[in-house]
């Protein structure tokens, strides 16, 4: 068989994309519950903000595939803070099925990480410049 990486990476943009976009239309409801954690942290609430970056911009330039690599990048740093300032209690966790504790952000994380480093891929809107 035939491989296509092009294919396979359109399948993992539009994968992580799509479900990250619909994880973010929920944040339209309000930031109050994500600003009241931020402080809590000891952080600045504006930086709530930055989850429409994150969840809503970089996805959607994701499935595009318009500057992918950096909003991979974007979207990496908005999965670490989910992490580290949500889930910080569950990283050395298993769920009630024996799986980790936060592997939905896992694969969020790291199929970003791969996209990253392979890039878009021919099958995007723009393939020419570096971050793409």
């Amino acid at each position: 068989m035939k491989k296509n990486l092009d294919l396979g990476l359109l399948v993992l943009r539009l994968s992580i994309g799509v479900l990250m976009l619909l994880h973010g239309f929920g944040k339209f409801a309000g930031l109050g519950f994500i600003k009241g954690m931020l402080a809590e942290a000891g952080l600045p609430g504006f930086i709530a903000y930055g989850v429409y970056l994150g969840e809503i911009v970089a996805p959607l330039l994701m499935i595009v595939g318009f500057r992918a690599r950096l909003a991979s990048v974007v979207y990496i740093v908005n999965v670490l803070v989910a992490i580290f300032l949500v889930h910080a209690a569950d990283i050395f966790t298993f769920n009630q099925h024996g799986g980790w504790g936060i592997e939905l952000l896992g694969l969020y994380l790291f199929g970003a990480i791969a996209l990253f480093f392979t890039g878009a891929g021919r099958h995007a809107v723009s393939s020419a410049n570096v971050w793409d």
